[in-house]
């Protein structure tokens, strides 16, 4: 099984690294289709209370995600064959891209880029299947009615947060649907101990946050106590170390809720930049120390403090 499923994922792979590169034959979607289908069947058939990192296998994902929501969507109960993701860019990389082809899902995607979303819209894919793109800036004010447009609520199969910014204040103020499934993108670099997030700023953006691209987001324990506020049960992360899962408690079949530090994964990808946009591949607690004066929300006590404060045992 595992060099068959080497083989099914490296072929899924290729085909999303097709469509980036152009426009490819119809034998040629279909037969790549094909192989990250037989990656499906296999994260859909792995026994109850497998580690999410079984499942992984990346058709249009970043990383593992694609595998991942094929395991959950087998081991949880999901009214409503629907997803919401933002932060989506042109939509040829996301986490919901085959969900949308492979299982038929109904979908809304939204980027805050006009032209991401006439690329979007320009696609085959927006024919094909039923799938709304949406031009806009997603703040904490305007996400629900965002949402209601395509899905008034209250069900919806699948959320996925990926703002690299303001997604914790985003996630926190939905209220007009609840999701069988969560995704959100969290900061590894705050590690497990600490509840923080950046302070919400409703123009925020990654690159002119921080130059180095490494301020942004929430620590995985915010998300989990925002997540168990809302009813739902943290069941892991992906072995890249940037999205956390969730799933409503009521929802749960056969996956099991973790504890923050037996699902908390570190990421070790080095995308940090110079003032001058330049990759230095910074590495380790060497990312945190790049972002140590800016900022944080300490959530539990609501008082807003530096980096450095925070996470002075990490930083020691």
């Amino acid at each position: 099984m595992g060099l068959k499923k080497a083989l099914v994922d490296r072929l899924a792979r290729q085909f999303a690294d097709r469509l980036a590169a152009g426009p490819m034959g119809a034998a040629t979607q279909r037969a790549l289709l094909l192989a990250a289908g037989l990656s499906a069947q296999h994260a859909r058939n792995l026994p109850d209370g497998s580690p999410l990192s079984q499942a992984e296998f990346s058709a249009f994902s970043q990383w593992g995600e694609d595998g991942i929501i094929q395991y959950l969507l087998a081991k949880s109960t999901i009214p409503e064959p629907t997803f919401v993701e933002f932060g989506v860019e042109n939509y040829v990389e996301s986490n919901t891209r085959f969900l949308l082809t492979h299982n038929n899902w109904k979908g809304l995607v939204i980027d805050g880029s006009q032209k991401h979303i006439d690329f979007v819209k320009a696609d085959p894919i927006s024919w094909r299947h039923d799938l709304d793109a949406l031009c806009a800036f997603i703040t904490r004010d305007n996400i629900n009615d965002l949402i209601a447009r395509r899905f008034p609520g209250p069900e919806l199969g699948l959320l996925s947060i990926d703002i690299d910014g303001n997604d914790y204040w985003v996630w926190k103020a939905i209220d007009r649907v609840k999701p069988t499934i969560v995704i959100c993108e969290y900061n590894a670099l705050f590690g497990t101990r600490v509840e923080v997030s950046i302070p919400y700023q409703p123009d925020f953006s990654r690159l002119t946050g921080h130059h180095s691209g490494m301020y942004y987001g929430a620590s995985l324990r915010a998300l989990c106590r925002l997540g168990a506020d809302k009813g739902y049960a943290f069941v892991g992360c992906n072995s890249a170390g940037n999205d956390a899962f969730f799933v409503r408690q009521d929802r749960l079949r056969g996956v099991q809720p973790l504890q923050i530090e037996q699902g908390y994964v570190e990421s070790r990808f080095r995308d940090s930049r110079d003032e001058n946009g330049k990759l230095t591949f910074a590495s380790g607690i060497d990312r945190l120390r790049l972002i140590q004066d800016l900022p944080v929300v300490d959530l539990p006590s609501g008082r807003t403090l530096l980096i450095r404060e925070v996470l002075s045992q990490e930083l020691a």
